[in-house]
């Protein structure tokens, strides 16, 4: 579970906070999706969450402080733009990671990944070498190899194919049934329409909307967005 209370966060000094006490809430066993157009401060809370950024409020992941040893044990974080070790090759960073992270048998874990990612035959290759649909799906095993509790993906389709994109959704759906609370955070709805429980709508640095399947009536949750965050719309 990842419970976020009061989120604020300034850059700089800037009168404007970026993200305004933002609450929510991502169950176990549940896809989560932090929804809003560019700017709205999707990618600063996901930030603020993994604890990349200062920021005031109260995060947990687990029920521990996301700054603990605890949470960061727990938790899986794949960003937009895959930070990656790139003089090591694709088998090395998952050495890296699996020590680092002292896991058990992560061979198999890594095999499998691989296999789904399609990564086997680049397995020697260095990380800087990959394409960046290559590179977004090494960020997303390495992020998976420590099988989290809780998995937060910010834009997670950038440089996937169609088939790739596909394999992932499934993938979320496999880690739902299994507990693991994934977060998404993304601007493309049709990317998510399909695999959703519950959406946060962000609109310049505040959630305005929160929304549960189900709760659509007869509208769409790609229309309710738009209706949401429309100018003028307070």
């Amino acid at each position: 579970m990842i419970e976020v209370k009061n989120l604020t966060k300034y850059y700089n000094f800037a009168e404007r906070p970026a993200v305004k006490n933002v609450n929510f809430l991502a169950r176990e066993g549940e896809v989560t999706v932090l929804l809003g157009p560019n700017g709205a401060g999707k990618s600063t809370t996901i930030k603020s969450i993994v604890n990349l950024l200062n920021y005031q409020g109260e995060v947990n992941i687990c029920g521990y402080p996301n700054h603990s040893l605890e949470a960061k044990r727990s938790f899986g974080y794949v960003p937009e733009v895959p930070i990656l070790y790139d003089l090591l090759t694709v088998e090395e960073s998952i050495n890296f990671i699996g020590k680092a992270y002292r896991l058990q048998n992560y061979r198999e874990t890594a095999e499998a990944y691989l296999e789904l990612f399609e990564l086997t035959a680049q397995k020697d290759k260095l990380s800087k070498e990959l394409s960046k649909g290559m590179r977004q799906k090494l960020s997303m095993l390495l992020a998976l190899l420590i099988q989290p509790k809780a998995l937060l993906v910010d834009e997670p389709m950038v440089g996937l194919d169609p088939a790739s994109i596909e394999a992932v959704l499934q993938l979320f759906i496999r880690l739902k049934e299994q507990g693991t609370s994934v977060l998404i955070s993304t601007h493309i709805i049709d990317v998510v329409n399909d695999i959703w429980d519950c959406a946060y709508i962000m609109k310049q640095g505040e959630i305005v909307r929160e929304i549960h399947r189900g709760e659509e009536g007869s509208e769409t949750l790609k229309q309710i967005f738009f209706e949401t965050t429309a100018e003028g719309k307070a």
